[in-house]
């Protein structure tokens, strides 16, 4: 039987409901004016670089955006320079120059593949070139076709056919006949490189369940990412090794090194340049933009990009020379946007001469004959070569794969799979872990770029009370914490006693938000025991809807995955290179909430802090980068990242395992905590 209850005891009902249930800063179901519920930026976002109107500024500048560079490319630390126990072999005479079929390894049992090119003459010590390689299948082994080389003959972008069937060759060949000694070198998973396949460099798109685990990892796993361990890490590495490899050539002039690749290799252009002082002159062809940033799981890393994008990458080369080329393709419009302030960085160092872009929109994407002649002359101008006319390429016989190919039955191609590519990671952990283990420095420097580390973030932070109840022994505020400078919006509540305040504040952490500070959560306005213990006190109490917690949902409940950019690969960095994860972002908050009550002008002497049931985490990795919490009691339940086993987990943190987990972050924090899981709760707590 149905029972039809009056329209009149559905509002008691629901008056009843709002009376007893945990007061709300804003409107029910009306979210915060919070820019973080925006869409998540991605790769195709716009990213802008904004020029210093300093030397100073940029010093500092550089130095702060260098160090997110290297962190988020999983080089700080740098892993240890192994023997390259480099082989080079079977020198071929191809008229002015000669070729070499070239391994060295770059890790232990890692090996990087390419073919050195070298003029057949004798002219003392020579610059170095690496000549990185994009996304064209099998680039050193490359033959376009001949009749794809006709159409580019025709167009103009290429005046002969074993040029236009191999550009890359070109390129190379060219250089040589300059008088450069040229290492062209493989990207992982092409040509002669195998190890880790063409699938999972650059076509990763699924998680692999069985590459999942606490000790035994593959890449892309949530470990990894904890770890900060990429391809883009592994190619960037070889980059570097192979300077090490070219400076130590008897030929080459270890002070004159240059490099120059185009799309993916342009990537690595710009990355070994920003990251390797012994790079003199760099030509990253046809990618540095301020639209898209690179599509390959092999440009992309976690936290590469959150704050700064390729241009500004670029920049840091500077003052060295760096010349650019754009094409129609993402670089089209460089010349206003990029370029410009790129030219203006150079300026205000003094160096206004040592910028270059070469504009040729008509064409589609590329390294052809006029970027190839810009090249040149470039090289040729800062390099001291000495041509009048560099620009002018010879016709070359195209070298087959045959001729290349490092690998054969004396010189078999190294195992690889996932075997291999677990152990690779293994042996890059632990080579890690002691160069950190006793370095808190180096952990400290680590963390302060994982977890965003921004001094000047919450300069602006306001109070906006919405709903003040007189409530027994103590006074219940409700309102929004707004941190004008970032747009954000913490919905919170301030529990005042009503005698005397002792001008202590502690801010409450709870898996819930603000709720948590009440018996029933949401449902309830009965404050839990300890809340009200530490109220007698004279404490007062705030508690905090954290990102994506309480007034943040719709429906109030903890979410169980954290958002993604629309691309459908499993890869972290498509989402956490552009964007901080949500534990960063509901760090941030517990630090603008810290920021608000320092300067609200109400007189609090103390700001205590508690992490308790699922909390922990966040109060121990604002502990590490507050410096003015008094106490702060944190129950961390034997978490770690480590343990994490989905990118999309809520406390998902790339590069936390890295520098030590979340024991590192208690022991690096100025204030030393009060851990729950040791001790207990403080008497302070339990009154």
């Amino acid at each position: 039987m149905i029972k039809f209850i009056p329209w009149s005891s559905i509002l008691i009902l629901g008056l009843i409901n709002q009376l007893v249930a945990a007061p709300l800063a804003l409107k029910n179901g009306q979210l915060p004016d919070d820019i973080r519920l925006l869409p998540l930026k991605d790769l195709n976002g716009y990213f802008p670089f904004d020029p210093p109107s300093s030397k100073k500024e940029w010093e500092i500048r550089s130095s702060k955006i260098r160090q997110e560079l290297r962190v988020a490319a999983g080089l700080y630390p740098e892993p240890t320079r192994s023997p390259l126990n480099a082989v080079v072999r079977d020198k071929k005479e191809c008229g002015d120059f000669t070729i070499e079929k070239v391994y060295i390894e770059t890790l232990p049992g890692f090996f990087l593949t390419g073919t050195l090119y070298r003029p057949n003459r004798e002219i003392g010590k020579r610059p170095g070139i690496l000549c990185p390689h994009g996304h064209w299948k099998d680039a050193r082994f490359y033959d376009a076709g001949e009749s794809k080389a006709k159409k580019e003959i025709k167009i103009g972008a290429e005046n002969n056919l074993d040029s236009a069937r191999n550009p890359y060759q070109a390129r190379c060949i060219g250089l040589a006949r300059l008088g450069c000694t040229v290492f062209q070198y493989d990207m992982m998973g092409d040509s002669d490189n195998h190890q880790i396949s063409h699938e999972i460099t650059h076509r990763f798109a699924r998680q692999r369940p069985g590459m999942i685990a606490k000790k035994e990892w593959g890449l892309y796993s949530p470990q990894a990412e904890s770890h900060l361990q990429s391809i883009l890490m592994l190619q960037t590495w070889n980059s570097i090794r192979a300077i090490d490899f070219v400076q130590a050539l008897e030929d080459v002039d270890p002070d004159r090194i240059g490099v120059t690749g185009a799309s993916g290799g342009g990537t690595q252009t710009f990355m070994v340049s920003a990251l390797d002082s012994r790079v003199k002159v760099s030509m990253p062809a046809v990618m540095v933009s301020t639209a898209m940033q690179g599509g390959c799981t092999c440009e992309n890393a976690s936290l590469l990009r959150v704050n700064e994008g390729n241009v500004a990458f670029a920049a840091l080369f500077a003052p060295k020379p760096i010349g650019l080329t754009t094409a129609n393709d993402w670089t089209k419009e460089m010349t206003t946007k990029g370029f410009p302030q790129l030219k203006k960085t150079y300026e205000v160092l003094g160096y206004p001469q040592n910028i270059m872009l070469h504009n040729r929109i008509e064409f589609d994407h590329n390294y052809n004959l006029p970027s190839r002649q810009s090249m040149y002359k470039w090289f040729n101008e800062h390099l001291g070569l000495g041509h009048e006319k560099p620009e002018m390429e010879k016709p070359h016989k195209r070298l087959t794969k045959e001729a290349l190919t490092v690998w054969d039955k004396d010189y078999p191609m190294p195992s690889g799979g996932e075997d291999f590519e677990i152990g690779l990671l293994t042996y890059l952990t632990e080579d890690i872990n002691k160069k950190i283990i006793n370095n808190s420095d180096v952990s400290r420097k680590g963390w302060e770029v994982v977890l965003g580390l921004d001094s000047e973030r919450n300069n602006d932070v306001e109070w906006d009370l919405t709903l003040k109840n007189q409530e027994e022994g103590y006074v219940e505020m409700s309102g929004l914490i707004n941190n004008k400078t970032s747009k954000e919006s913490i919905p919170a509540i301030f529990l005042y006693p009503k005698d005397s305040w002792n001008k202590r504040v502690v801010i409450w952490l709870n898996e819930l938000g603000k709720s948590g500070l009440y018996k029933s959560g949401a449902n309830s306005s009965e404050l839990k025991e300890d809340i009200l213990n530490v109220l007698s006190q004279g404490t007062a109490v705030c508690g905090i809807d954290l990102f994506m917690q309480g007034e943040f949902l719709k429906d109030g409940k903890p979410i169980e995955v954290t958002r993604t950019v629309a691309n459908k690969r499993e890869a972290a960095a498509y989402t956490h290179g552009y964007n901080y994860s949500l534990f960063v972002k509901r760090v941030r908050d517990i630090l603008t909430t810290i920021s608000m009550i320092e300067s609200n002008g109400h007189g609090a002497n103390h700001i205590d802090l508690v992490g308790l049931q699922g909390a922990g985490h966040w109060a121990a990795a604002a502990n590490f980068l507050s410096k003015n919490l008094n106490r702060v009691v944190i129950e961390t339940g034997g978490f770690e990242f480590i343990n994490i086993n989905s990118i999309r987990h809520p406390d998902f943190l790339p590069g936390a395992a890295r520098y030590g987990d979340i024991k590192a972050l208690i022991s690096l924090a100025k204030t030393s905590p009060w851990i729950v899981d040791d001790k207990g709760l403080p008497e302070w707590i339990k009154n």
